[in-house]
């Protein structure tokens, strides 16, 4: 065993590392703000939820976490979040742009509205190159650090999601490869982190279930999921993202980490069917 590996430890994991987080405020980027401080890190929250971002950074504590009201898709606010960084920690180690909407079309081409589509995509693909470009910015002279994007399952796989929302994420991980191969040589490390179903404030208020119960959309998600026995929630996508942004992925760049109970690799048409076919 290495040296390197056998100092790995189980607690901070991310000390003396910054990183900022677009999206922090709430759901996965929340989780992964919390755990970031936990191992170590010092957090840039970067969201347009300024009473939630504000509210975090009180809860866990000025000198390790910063709020920032930050709109993805305007390019000043994106330089002027990593400025922030840079002013008030020195450096930035990790970019996780985790910004995203999942716009409000119905699955079905005829019914997605045009400006809808353009919408997910400024925020869900121009906000992660502008999250990208400003991380580089600092980052290829300091021949170092790790951007990490949030994509999704359905980056992978067809479930009938909305198409703005599908078409944005499969962009996300083509936008992460390319960039592996671009700042590789810089010795920055480009990675995706693409869950299942995660019941988010996002997720409800884009299914319409502001008022349904939490553990019961778990129950239906955890009855369509693949693996059983457990539920997904922020948290585990956190520490994936920990993951990808710790130093024990040293040398793993150019992934796109699925954390879907391989839900990704069936399809249960088939057994629908048979099911169907013998009640």
């Amino acid at each position: 065993m290495s040296t390197n590996s056998s100092q790995i430890s189980a607690t901070n994991r991310l000390e003396g590392k910054v990183a900022l987080i677009t999206g922090g405020a709430s759901g996965i980027g929340e989780s992964s703000a919390r755990l970031f401080v936990k191992q170590g890190a010092k957090v840039v929250i970067a969201d347009v939820q300024d009473e939630l971002g504000l509210s975090l950074c009180k809860e866990i504590g000025s000198e390790v976490i910063s709020y920032i009201h930050c709109d993805v898709t305007c390019d000043s606010d994106v330089q002027k979040a990593v400025d922030l960084a840079i002013s008030k920690y020195g450096k930035l180690d990790i970019m996780f742009s985790n910004a995203a909407v999942s716009g409000n079309s119905p699955p079905m081409i005829l019914a997605t509205e045009n400006e809808d589509f353009k919408r997910v995509f400024d925020v869900n693909v121009f906000g992660a190159f502008l999250a990208a470009k400003h991380a580089a910015r600092v980052m290829i002279p300091a021949k170092k650090g790790c951007i990490l994007f949030t994509s999704s399952a359905l980056s992978v796989t067809c479930a009938g999601g909305p198409h703005p929302y599908v078409a944005s994420k499969h962009a996300v991980v083509g936008l992460a490869k390319n960039l592996c191969v671009e700042l590789g040589q810089y010795g920055i490390r480009v990675n995706v982190v693409s869950p299942f179903v995660v019941v988010t404030p996002m997720m409800r208020k884009s299914m319409g279930l502001i008022v349904m119960e939490k553990e019961k959309i778990q129950e239906a998600v955890s009855c369509a999921a693949n693996l059983k026995g457990v539920v997904l929630d922020g948290e585990d996508i956190a520490y994936a993202a920990l993951y990808l942004a710790s130093d024990e992925s040293k040398y793993v760049s150019g992934m796109n980490l699925l954390v879907d109970g391989g839900f990704s690799l069936t399809n249960p048409s088939f057994a629908v069917a048979m099911k169907s076919l013998f009640s």
